[in-house]
């Protein structure tokens, strides 16, 4: 009998031990995850599609911006990132996927890919992506981006043109739904940039092997 009871009240000093013990632990923070939102809409392309290839690498950043997180400049030069929110996937894989959206929406180009395919090409757009953040100018969060481009022979590996290009996009608010839209739209109107500049090097660069 009294080892019955015995282990009773073992038990309960067991289970009340527990029950401080969860009370310790942190509450889990849920994380919100965010896709890059696109308005971009498909437009007739002006005449045929030129009869050259392009590859898409994803552009090299530095360890700040080759991260999930959504990296934001409140003051000065120090780089903070939205606490409880993330990308889908890195700026640069999410970027690489813009310029291909947008080329083939656009459908000057007659084959477009990506490394991630490792598909042959005639040429390649390699970039460096030097900024894919939120900064704060005066009370207003701006979605800035900017790329330096080039683009690259595959036949000779020599860079045919370079161009650097950048957009900032302020948002309407300071949450982080509104950041990402502006985002969205920062990436949107790069991404138009750089197949306009594209298109114009590729064509001078196949017509110059032709003649």
């Amino acid at each position: 009998m009294r080892g019955a009871r015995a282990i009773i009240r073992w038990a309960g000093m067991s289970l009340a031990v527990l029950a401080s013990a969860c009370t310790l632990l942190p509450e889990q923070k849920t994380v919100d995850i965010y896709r890059l939102p696109s308005a971009q809409a498909a437009v007739s392309p002006p005449g045929k599609a030129q009869a050259w290839s392009l590859r898409i690498r994803s552009p090299h950043a530095n360890t700040t911006l080759d991260s999930a997180r959504i990296a934001v400049i409140v003051q000065g030069d120090r780089l903070s990132t939205y606490g409880g929110a993330r990308w889908t996937d890195a700026p640069p894989v999410l970027l690489r996927a813009r310029l291909a959206e947008a080329f083939r929406l656009d459908g000057r180009v007659a084959s477009v890919s990506t490394t991630a395919s490792n598909v042959r090409a005639d040429l390649e757009l390699d970039s460096d992506l030097r900024a894919f953040q939120s900064e704060y100018r005066g009370a207003v969060p701006y979605a800035v981006v900017s790329l330096d481009a080039r683009l690259i022979s595959t036949a000779t590996r020599r860079v045919v043109a370079s161009r650097s290009f950048e957009v900032a996009q302020p948002a309407e608010g300071v949450e982080v739904p509104a950041v990402v839209s502006a985002f969205g739209l920062a990436s949107d109107a790069l991404a138009g940039q750089v197949v306009q500049w594209v298109v114009e090097q590729g064509a001078r660069t196949q017509s110059s092997k032709s003649e």
